[in-house]
């Protein structure tokens, strides 16, 4: 008797452990379709975002060094040459940054998503994501949010103008007209 306990306690354990192995991976590529189908337009959007900001940090580095350190005359010469480098680099980045999307996808969406949602969850979410009105939503939505954008910046300009000017005799009254120069000696005496 003690040993068809025992035998049943491993069979059940053994059951469990491979119902377990099932749900945990149907669940981990459930989660990862989930994840490969809500990235649409906006994940481009955003990969681009990303290499673009980098670049600003670049425009803003260098922008300065080029009108100190390049004479008036050849700095349109050496702006365009800055251009394309910047182009090659905001390209470059964006397929550098688009290139680790699949693998930080892997190892942090979708564990997280197979920890967070059941699978039947999961099989909802699936659907929602593969359903026709949300694939025609994906598809519209990048013409949709720069319709928006732009509604919104032609609203504001007016506004948004008024307050810069606001800003710049504010900015006047701080730092003045004139550039600092340094004060000239007065002559020797003699």
């Amino acid at each position: 008797m003690k040993k068809l306990i025992t035998t049943l306690a491993f069979a059940s354990l053994a059951l469990t452990t491979g119902l377990h192995a099932q749900t945990t991976d149907a669940k981990t590529e459930l989660a990862a379709k989930v994840v490969k189908l809500q990235q649409g337009p906006e994940l481009d959007r955003l990969i681009a975002q990303l290499a673009g900001s980098t670049t600003q940090e670049l425009i803003a580095s260098w922008g300065p060094r080029l009108e100190t350190n390049v004479a008036k005359a050849n700095q349109q010469k050496a702006s365009e040459a800055l251009n394309a480098e910047l182009k090659k680099y905001s390209d470059d980045t964006n397929q550098l940054i688009a290139k680790q999307v699949s693998k930080v996808s892997t190892d942090v969406l979708v564990p997280a998503y197979a920890e967070r949602f059941t699978l039947e969850e999961l099989q909802q979410i699936a659907a929602f994501f593969e359903s026709p009105a949300i694939k025609k939503y994906q598809a519209n939505s990048p013409e949709l949010g720069n319709m928006f954008v732009q509604k919104l910046i032609d609203a504001s300009r007016a506004d948004v103008l008024a307050r810069a000017k606001q800003f710049d005799a504010a900015a006047l009254k701080i730092v003045g007209t004139t550039s600092a120069s340094p004060k000239a000696t007065p002559p020797a005496k003699k």
